[in-house]
C-alpha cells in the first residue's frame, strides 16, 4: 500500500485532495459524504466582503436612524441579531462541520480591504476552523491606482489578518501580477503560510437581445492545469509556501502533475460538482494504482520531481520552451 499522506499549512492530511470554496460545503451531509469518500479537508465556501459591508451598513441605518429627531432614541435600539443577514450563519456552519466531521475545516474570505475582516478572521478561528483561506479578488479599474500599490494593499492586508489569528492563513492569488513570484514572496513575508494558485474568475457576457450584462458559469477543464502547473514548478523551492494548486483538478493524473511540480495539495471543486463526492474514491483508487505500477512508495516521494528546482534550472519551463512550442506546429493548407 503506498502512502498517500502530505501536510499543508501544518495540517496532516490523508491525501492531497482537498474541495475548495463552492456550493459542496453549503450542507453538512454533503461534507460527511466528501468525508466518507476520502477527502481529506474542506474549503468552506466564501463569506465575501460585501455581505460583512451590507450588513454593517443595515445594521448602522437600524441603530441610527432618527437619533437626530429624539434625543433618547439612542436608547431604543433594536435587537443585532434580527439584521444579520450571513455572517453568523456562516460562523455557526463552521462550528457544525467540525462537530460533523473529523477532516480540517479550512475557512475562507473573499475581498480586498481591511475593513471587517480581521474581525471576521478571528471569529472564523474562534468558531473552530482549523485554517483560513483568504480570497483576494480585486479588479483593478481605475487608471490611477499602480500596481505597486495594490500589491502593498494585499500585503498590509495579510500581514494585519495574520498578526491577530493563531492558525495558519494561505493566499488564493490570480495569475495578474507583473512579477508573481515577487508577490509570492512578499505575501509570506506578511505572513501567509500558504498559497494557492489560481484564483479562478468568473467572466461576464453580453446578452445581445436584452442588451444585458449577464453571468456566465463554466465549469472547468484540465486543460485549465497548466498555469498554476507552470508557476508552482518554477516558484518550487524558492519561497517557503505551501502551495495548493486549483482550477483544472480533473483526472488523476492532473493530481500525479500537480503533486510533481511541488503543490502539497489539489483544491477540487468543478470535478466534485460534475460527478458526486463519491468521484473523490474513484481519484483516489487511481493514484494508488498508478503509483504502485510506477513505483512510487509515497505522495512525498514525488512532490517537487518536476519542479525547475529539481530539474537543475532547465529552461523548459521558462521563455525558450515559448519559441520551441510556437515553431513545433507545422501548418499544412
Amino acid at each position: 500500500m503506498v502512502d498517500l499522506k502530505t501536510t499543508y499549512l501544518g495540517l496532516s492530511l490523508k491525501n492531497p485532495l482537498v474541495a475548495s470554496a463552492s456550493p459542496l460545503s453549503e450542507k453538512v451531509e454533503t461534507v460527511r459524504q466528501l468525508e466518507d469518500a476520502g477527502i481529506a479537508a474542506v474549503v468552506v465556501y466564501s463569506l465575501f466582503e460585501e455581505q460583512i459591508t451590507r450588513e454593517s451598513l443595515e445594521l448602522d441605518h437600524f441603530l441610527f436612524a432618527g437619533t437626530d429627531s429624539f434625543s433618547e432614541s439612542l436608547s431604543f435600539l433594536p435587537d443585532t441579531g434580527r439584521y444579520s443577514l450571513g455572517t453568523e450563519r456562516y460562523l455557526e456552519h463552521i462550528a457544525v462541520l467540525k462537530k460533523a466531521v473529523d477532516i480540517p475545516i479550512i475557512g475562507s474570505l473573499n475581498g480586498v480591504s481591511t475593513g471587517g475582516w480581521i474581525f471576521y478572521a478571528h471569529q472564523i478561528e474562534s468558531a473552530g476552523a482549523d485554517a483560513l483561506e483568504l480570497n483576494l479578488y480585486y479588479l483593478p479599474t481605475d487608471p490611477q491606482r499602480t500596481s505597486d500599490e495594490i500589491e502593498k494593499n494585499y500585503a498590509r492586508l495579510v500581514s494585519d489578518i495574520c498578526a491577530q489569528v493563531s492558525i495558519p492563513v494561505t493566499i488564493k492569488l490570480s495569475p495578474f501580477f507583473t512579477t508573481l513570484p515577487n508577490m509570492v514572496q512578499r505575501l509570506h513575508k506578511a505572513g501567509a503560510q500558504g498559497v494557492v494558485l489560481f484564483n479562478r474568475f468568473y467572466q461576464p457576457d453580453f446578452d445581445l437581445e436584452t442588451l444585458e450584462v449577464v453571468p456566465h458559469l463554466t465549469l472547468s477543464t484540465s486543460s485549465e492545469l497548466l498555469l498554476a502547473l507552470r508557476w508552482i514548478a518554477l516558484l518550487y523551492g524558492r519561497i517557503d509556501v505551501d502551495f495548493a494548486l486549483t482550477g483544472g483538478t480533473h483526472t488523476v493524473e492532473d493530481v500525479l502533475k500537480a503533486m510533481m511540480a511541488g503543490a502539497k495539495t489539489t483544491l477540487m471543486a468543478s470535478a466534485l460538482l460534475k460527478h458526486g463526492p463519491g468521484y473523490v474514491t474513484t481519484l483516489l483508487d487511481g493514484l494508488q494504482e498508478w503509483m504502485i505500477a510506477h513505483e512510487y512508495e509515497s505522495i512525498e516521494q514525488m512532490q517537487g520531481s518536476m519542479s525547475q528546482q529539481a530539474l537543475g534550472g532547465d529552461a523548459a519551463l521558462e521563455r525558450a520552451n515559448y519559441m520551441r512550442v510556437l515553431s513545433s506546429y507545422d501548418y499544412r493548407p
